[in-house]
């Protein structure tokens, strides 16, 4: 195929390139979570570990730089796709095998993971380098007539890729498990599908990837300054947004705004899985799949394009409490699930998706406020930093939240749950006062 069509055809790579940035994200925040819950790992155990993988993407803003020197942001799409292909077929050979007495009890020890885990870290690592890489590329590649007319495709095909990571492959690893009663087994053959998918993309963008001029001359002009220019120009991105007025305030808000939703996300599948004698739902691992996986992943975008349509028409402001509302109280129920432990799949799915739904319309607040402190100069760096304290409000939260809940259970960690969004409504209202009423309203 002509390049010059390929160059002029964003059809072409855009859907597949952030399909692709989605799922090893999925995959190292999702699948390990139910892989470790499903091979008997206690949560306290599971909690910690998986929550300290997320560091990449906390972290990622201080190797961005390098990504804009050494390379064109093209070879490292390629590049880190390639790698994280590689590892997708190194932890398939990695998962262990653990005594089906074990698995039962819940007593399987982390260190059997720790090969497995350290080619997550790996995998998490390279995705967050590839997130860099695309979102840059995406800018340099396309028009701003482009990117604004395609920013709705590449947020349509990263949901998509949430739908494969957290429905298909959990519910594949359901059939299998179902069938064979192998617990091992189920989660390989799901990373098998995940591997081959992934490795089918990858192979597809060495050759459906333009060579935009723009990316080229973008790396040999930062190749041209020194490594002390370009520190210098990324100590003062960090000092400006520091230098911002009431930085601390939106700091403490971009890292308490989600604190019920970080402590209840890394348990809440867990919860669904574990037997009704654990105090859980009992669910199998294919009905998380359509349950929370699927039914719930459309909900929550269904709640994020609404979000974002309800905020366009009141402004930030005046959406802000609604929204703050959205991402809380829906949390109520979790604590009636522990409470009653209801059979009904038809009642299950329907609060799952309602929970899914006002978290999805509820982060739409967030996402904007993070777009209204960047404003100004150095917009893209600012932003970029708002994201890496959005990464620390999950991570920290998560790394207690096993340990919380195996000490108190379910139903009272639900509770506590609760507790936080006390903490969401009380930094609403401090910052609800100082956001411009006018931004975001058409």
């Amino acid at each position: 195929m002509d390049a010059k069509i390929i160059k002029s055809t964003p059809w072409l790579w855009v859907p597949t390139l952030y399909f692709a940035e989605g799922i090893p994200y999925f995959i190292v925040n999702n699948i390990l979570v139910l892989m470790l819950t499903k091979m008997g790992v206690a949560n306290d155990e599971m909690s910690f570990f998986t929550s300290l993988i997320y560091l990449p993407w906390v972290i990622k803003p201080f190797w961005s730089p390098f990504v804009d020197i050494l390379r064109s942001k093209r070879w490292w799409i390629v590049s880190m796709q390639v790698m994280m292909s590689a590892v997708m077929l190194l932890i398939i050979f990695s998962i262990p095998r653990p005594e089906d007495s074990l698995i039962a009890m819940g007593h399987t020890p982390v260190s059997m993971f720790y090969v497995m885990l350290g080619w997550f870290v790996v995998m998490a690592f390279a995705s967050a380098t590839h997130d860099i890489a695309a979102d840059g590329f995406y800018m340099l590649a396309l028009t701003q007539h482009e990117q604004s007319a395609f920013v709705g495709i590449r947020s349509t095909f990263y949901r998509i890729s949430m739908l494969f990571g957290q429905g298909v492959l959990v519910y594949v690893a359901g059939v299998i498990e179902e069938r064979t009663g192998d617990v091992p087994l189920s989660w390989r053959v799901a990373m098998i599908c995940a591997a081959s998918v992934f490795a089918l993309i990858t192979v597809y963008h060495l050759f459906f990837i333009p060579r935009p001029k723009a990316d080229q001359d973008m790396r040999e002009h930062n190749g041209r300054q020194s490594a002390r220019q370009v520190f210098a120009g990324f100590a003062h991105s960090f000092s400006t947004f520091f230098g911002k007025p009431g930085v601390w305030l939106s700091i403490v808000f971009m890292l308490l705004y989600r604190l019920p939703e970080a402590f209840l996300v890394k348990l809440c599948t867990p919860f669904l899985l574990a037997g009704k004698t654990a105090g859980g739902l009992g669910l199998a691992t294919e009905q998380v799949g359509i349950v929370y996986g699927t039914i719930g992943a459309v909900a929550l975008t269904a709640g994020g394009i609404l979000g974002g349509l309800f905020a366009a028409r009141v402004g930030l402001r005046r959406a802000l409490w609604l929204m703050a509302a959205s991402i809380t109280l829906p949390d109520l129920v979790y604590v009636y699930f522990a409470a009653v432990q209801p059979d009904s799949m038809l009642l299950i799915t329907a609060l799952v998706a309602v929970e899914q739904f006002g978290y999805g319309f509820g982060f739409t607040a967030y996402m904007l406020y993070m777009m209204y402190f960047s404003e100004g100069d150095y917009k893209t760096s600012h932003y970029a930093i708002c994201t890496a304290f959005m990464a620390l409000s999950m991570m920290l939260p998560g790394l207690v939240a096993g340990w919380i809940q195996v000490r108190i259970g379910y139903e009272a960690f639900f509770w506590v749950v609760m507790l936080c969004c006390l903490v969401t409504l009380a930094v609403t209202w401090v910052v609800s006062k100082r956001v411009r009423a006018d931004y975001g309203k058409k």
